[in-house]
């Protein structure tokens, strides 16, 4: 299991990401296990928030380079997770890379702790922040989102808050105390008015879905298959700098 079993408090069910040994990455069985989960959120009455959180340091690594999800399976996640009638809320204390972004840019809240770095990384592998653009360029600052995907600089999570990744930069210690307001926020809500509420914040997202999904996910094929990312991919894993780094 790539997920751990999932925990229950008055309305909020919590996941968590549980496979420390490739730090959390996106596997096609991680991804089967969400989306499995996702569903049976959704269809359970009792279930009125979600929070997405992680053991480890990592919350995501991106794609597990191993064992990648086809990219129809995790545009199939990310679109899960902002049509889903029940807000989803990101905690993060640890590292985030490439496709974990997409993961933050799908929750409808997000808190993150000092500990928590970022890095749109996929540039440096030959490839591209493909199918992730479709919840993440909606809601990221323009001008900071065409520096992080060109230079796959590392950011923290001041700087994610500034840029629209995350909602809140949390201090030391503080992560689950800044979220208090906003569980007991969304237990004081109504079902409905929950639903309906998101509905609204999200219409922009899952337009960007339904628009350029199949494009994307054609990009990230054909990305995936070629030479660069080849090389982009066996350096990583051989822990080199890939040929064409000056």
């Amino acid at each position: 299991m790539t997920l751990a079993p999932p925990s229950h408090d008055r309305g909020i069910t919590t996941l968590t990401l549980d496979s420390p040994a490739n730090r959390n990455a996106l596997s096609a069985t991680l991804v089967g296990e969400l989306t499995e989960a996702l569903a049976g959120c959704a269809g359970d009455d009792v279930v009125r928030a979600v929070v997405l959180t992680h053991t480890g340091n990592t919350f995501c690594a991106g794609a597990d380079l191993t064992a990648p999800p086809e990219p129809a399976a995790f545009v199939g996640l990310m679109r899960a997770i902002v049509a889903l009638p029940k807000p989803v809320v990101a905690r993060v204390t640890g590292h985030v890379r490439a496709g974990g972004l997409g993961l933050l840019g799908a929750c409808d809240v997000s808190v993150a702790g000092p500990d928590a770095t970022f890095a749109l990384t996929e540039s440096r592998l030959g490839l591209a922040p493909a199918v992730i653009s479709l919840p993440l360029l909606p809601r990221l600052d323009p001008r900071a989102a065409a520096r992080y995907y060109l230079t796959g600089e590392r950011f923290d999570a001041a700087e994610a808050a500034r840029i629209g990744l995350i909602t809140l930069a949390a201090g030391p210690e503080d992560v689950d105390k800044a979220l208090v307001p906003v569980l007991d926020g969304l237990r004081r809500a109504s079902p409905q008015g929950l639903a309906a509420s998101k509905e609204l914040v999200t219409a922009s997202v899952l337009r960007s879905f339904d628009q350029y999904a199949e494009d994307l996910i054609a990009r990230s094929a054909a990305l995936f298959a070629s030479d660069d990312a080849r090389e982009g991919m066996t350096a990583f894993l051989e822990r080199r700098d890939p040929a064409w780094v000056l």
